[in-house]
């Protein structure tokens, strides 16, 4: 078996590799390792996937689908898709919306048709995100909410890809699952998320930017729940003409001062906090129902943010501030 794996060097990607490797899978990897954050970062989870024999790598831009035909020789062999390369950053796509449309729009539609052309495919399984909820009130948010209001142009990108992979299904039978994944954080992960901006600012002495609300909240999901999430999903393959979203998080949102503590425990220093108003962008609180995830795989998260954030904070100390 031949699996492909996009976005191989960013983070839930690089941690997904790892699992399908440990198992003893082939895997191609795909990235384009752009300079998003610091690629000195990407460099390094991909020389850790690329010590491994049955690992091959391509270094793609998958905006520009005619790159993808270097891969047509090995087509044939691919069973199975992780497709989690995508431009990632809720206020960035503020900033820059074209770049956004290109990785996370054209990007997946290019990965949609070079799989309705692999005669062995069983699943497509793709990152989306808990983005997608956008402006709802209603918590815990459920895969049956609608989800027509978002709030940033990166939710817009993630639900045109969830729309994309429903006709691409209804159109050419390709079993498909998209994953809705709440902020998740560990080792190894991205330098933009608060988790790990804040590790940074603590240990050099400078301030933690809060947003303002007593309620400012998120479902923080640990790394490793989200890989085992991620494998016992892709096993659970849909009616081709059916594809699903599926939740993936903690189903327990911690107030992000709370993340801040936790932090100043496990690096022994106090932070200081600055507060400002909360950007149109940012939604209060995220909060998933995990009731279809465990239904389906009877999967459940096994890390609590006690946990997890030791675990991260680890590893930042280790290396990872030399990412930041």
């Amino acid at each position: 078996m031949t699996l492909l794996v996009t976005g191989a060097a960013g983070f839930v990607g690089f941690h997904v590799t790892q699992a399908l490797l440990a198992r003893g899978e082939q895997v191609i990897g795909i990235d384009n390792l752009n300079g998003y954050y610091n690629p000195q970062l990407k460099q390094a989870r991909l020389a850790l996937l690329e010590a491994q024999p049955q690992f091959s790598f391509y270094r793609c831009d998958l905006g520009q689908p005619d790159n993808l035909q270097e891969l047509q020789k090995k087509a044939l062999n691919i069973e199975g898709i992780f497709h989690f390369a995508a431009q990632a950053g809720v206020r960035y796509s503020l900033k820059d919306p074209y770049v956004f449309a290109d990785s996370n729009v054209r990007g997946h539609v290019a990965m949609l048709e070079f799989a309705r052309e692999l005669p062995n495919l069983k699943h497509f399984v793709y990152a989306s995100s808990s983005s997608v909820y956008g402006r709802n009130r209603k918590l815990p948010f459920s895969e049956t909410d609608p989800v027509d209001h978002p709030g940033s142009f990166y939710a817009v990108t993630k639900r045109a890809a969830e729309l994309a992979s429903s006709a691409y299904s209804h159109l050419y039978n390709i079993p498909q699952t998209g994953l809705r994944f709440f902020t998740v954080y560990g080792p190894w992960g991205r330098p933009d998320m608060a988790y790990y901006s804040f590790a940074r600012a603590i240990t050099e002495g400078r301030d933690v930017t809060l947003y303002e609300g007593a309620s400012l909240a998120r479902d923080f999901t640990y790394i490793d729940d989200v890989v085992a999430a991620v494998l016992a999903v892709y096993e659970q393959v849909p009616p081709a003409t059916e594809p699903r979203v599926l939740n993936i998080g903690n189903h327990r949102p911690e107030p992000v001062k709370y993340l801040v503590e936790l932090l100043e425990q496990a690096l022994g220093r106090k932070a200081a906090i600055r507060y400002l108003p909360r950007p149109e962008s940012d939604v209060e609180k995220t909060w998933a129902d995990i009731t279809s995830i465990q239904q389906l795989t009877g999967w459940a998260p096994q890390t609590t943010l006690e946990e997890g954030i030791p675990e991260f904070t680890r590893w930042f100390q280790a290396c990872g501030h030399n990412f930041s």
